[in-house]
């Protein structure tokens, strides 16, 4: 079995990928949450993460092939966006790329969709803790929603003390 046909790659992306990287949102987003009102428009979306968060964030994304198939945008101790195709969820990409920005950020902060009920498994599965609620009037959505933390721990050092005699 070829591993590169089942592992992604990991790359930074450009502004080149941004509209890639708006539509990954924006499937995995609304096939997840069909509910959700659609607040924007793909070309504002686009804009947002072509204005906003290249500037201000890291972007990762995760490629099968030639393929975007998930996206990662953090920075400043917060995940701004993590989205994995559909038909990719599940085979550890949304894994990859949490890992890549826990390698950064020593503690983390994101919202997530109280209804989300995948996106908060997973994100509980990976050590994030949920630190409040809201109602959704603060968000454009108008759906209640979640603040999660992670902390690394600090590193443990085993030290043999000797017994005193």
């Amino acid at each position: 079995m070829d591993d590169a046909l089942t592992e992604p790659e990991i790359v930074a992306l450009t502004a080149d990928h941004m509209q890639a990287a708006a539509g990954i949102r924006r499937v995995a987003l609304w096939q997840r949450l069909p509910w959700l009102p659609d607040v924007h428009t793909p070309e504002e979306e686009e804009q947002y993460w072509r204005m906003h968060l290249l500037p201000n964030c890291t972007i990762l994304g995760a490629a099968m092939g030639n393929r975007l198939v998930g996206v990662i945008a953090y920075g400043d101790n917060w995940i701004e966006q993590l989205y994995v195709l559909p038909g990719f969820q599940g085979m550890g990409i949304g894994s990859s790329l949490l890992g890549c920005a826990k390698e950064e950020m020593n503690e983390i902060r994101l919202w997530t969709f109280k209804r989300n009920a995948g996106a908060r498994s997973f994100y509980e599965r990976h050590g994030f803790t949920a630190e409040e609620e809201t109602d959704g009037a603060d968000n454009e959505e108008r759906e209640p929603d979640v603040l999660y933390h992670w902390r690394r721990l600090p590193e443990l050092t085993l030290r043999l003390q000797p017994s005193g005699g």
